[in-house]
């Protein structure tokens, strides 16, 4: 391979990134719009805004979708426990009147 084709399939790879970056970004912005509705429900019915019971469930469930995918578990794990943590800080400022 060329350095010509070398560049050119790099270009490549990175355009098909940044449209999985950018579907990512959508993907996450659709998942905050449910759980700001979630977030209210709780808040309404005084529910907790946390339901751990849930939290382990949903972690062994992608941490099994992840392996199937040849991603590594524990970095799924890693993600998902961050968007919960963000989830969790957004029902609390809902249950708050915030």
């Amino acid at each position: 391979m060329s350095d010509t084709d070398a560049t050119a399939e790099l270009d490549r790879l990175r355009k098909s990134i940044d449209n999985i970056d950018a579907a990512l970004v959508h993907l996450l912005a659709e998942r905050f719009k449910c759980t700001q509705e979630v977030g209210a429900l709780k808040a309404k019915y005084d529910m907790a805004p946390a339901d751990p019971a849930r939290e382990s469930r949903q972690i062994a469930r992608l941490r099994e979708l992840a392996a199937d995918s040849d991603l590594d578990p524990e970095f799924a794990e890693k993600w998902f426990t961050f968007v919960v943590s963000e989830v969790i800080h957004h029902h609390v400022k809902i249950a708050r009147g915030e």
